[in-house]
């Protein structure tokens, strides 16, 4: 069966969204003492996605938090202090959103950023797709936006970034998101950048010359306006390999191992097992509502 020519395919950063329930709702414990709040908010919203209309959707999340990252610096984000009761839930997320029915890109040596820059490149060259949303405020996904086929979007905001979008938040087009990264730094990512440089220095600089090895060594050659230029460019030309380490870790992997084709992203019905999984994280309740929605898919 050939795809509709006006497919939207919404890519979801399921990290984000359990983070985001687990800080924002009460507390919540199944029968097995097991903490179940986050993953029903993500369950509900994943719902309401579907109800607003998306046909094509997969859900990426860190199976393990540490990645091939980790190996690159002794400082990148590690599960060392997540929260028991958050950690304990990306598994059974996993199990209750594929018995529900979604596509989820259970990562292990990738981080869920991978499986979203990889699902995405795979759906943007489907000729079926008009638009591929991914669904995070995750600056590093940013890098992923070509044009207004591929964009950021913002689901709690309602926002949307395209490539001119991009470039009006962080000053630098996303072909250079990764560069902008490696000079100022990311503390959520846990490395530091290079020191002095800061936001506005990287988003002027490389307006100008887009990656870190196109930027001039002698700042006398610089043709942009930039406060203790002289001091950035040396700090650059000293540590301009660490720069290059810390953009490799802030690029996203396209070719991480997800789904292969767009067809396999079509929402159609919950699983066999939905009733077990609904059992689990007490919501029996939402069984009609899916069945509402599988109903209206057929």
């Amino acid at each position: 069966m050939c795809e509709a020519l006006d497919v939207q395919v919404h890519l979801v950063d399921g990290t984000y969204e359990l983070f985001r329930h687990h800080f924002a709702l009460p507390s919540r414990v199944n029968a097995d003492g097991l903490e179940i709040a986050a993953t029903r908010g993500v369950l509900m919203s994943m719902l309401t996605l579907l109800e607003e209309g998306a046909t094509h959707v997969a859900i990426a999340t860190d199976r393990t938090v540490e990645s091939f990252r980790n190996e690159l610096w002794d400082g990148y984000k590690s599960g060392e202090e997540l929260d028991p009761e958050l950690g304990e839930q990306f598994p059974v997320l996993d199990e209750v959103l594929a018995a529900a029915g979604f596509t989820v890109l259970s990562m292990i040596e990738h981080e869920a950023d991978d499986g979203l820059a990889s699902a995405a490149a795979m759906a943007a060259a489907d000729g079926s797709v008009e638009r591929v949303l991914i669904c995070t405020p995750d600056k590093d996904l940013a890098q992923c936006v070509v044009d207004r086929r591929v964009v950021q979007f913002d689901r709690r905001k309602g926002q949307v970034f395209d490539h001119d979008g991009v470039i009006e938040r962080f000053g630098v087009p996303p072909a250079s998101i990764p560069d902008y990264l490696a000079l100022m730094g990311d503390s959520a990512d846990g490395f530091p950048g290079l020191p002095g440089w800061g936001a506005k220095s990287a988003s002027t600089v490389l307006a100008r010359y887009g990656h870190i090895e196109d930027i001039p060594v002698d700042p006398a050659e610089w043709d942009v306006a930039v406060r203790g230029a002289a001091k950035l460019a040396a700090t650059l030309d000293q540590q301009r390999e660490l720069a290059l380490l810390f953009r490799r870790i802030a690029t996203v992997v396209t070719d991480a191992p997800t789904v292969d084709s767009v067809a396999q992203l079509r929402w159609t019905g919950p699983a066999d097992d939905i009733a077990q999984a609904l059992e689990r994280i007490d919501g029996r309740r939402l069984a009609e509502r899916i069945d509402r929605l599988a109903a209206a898919r057929t």
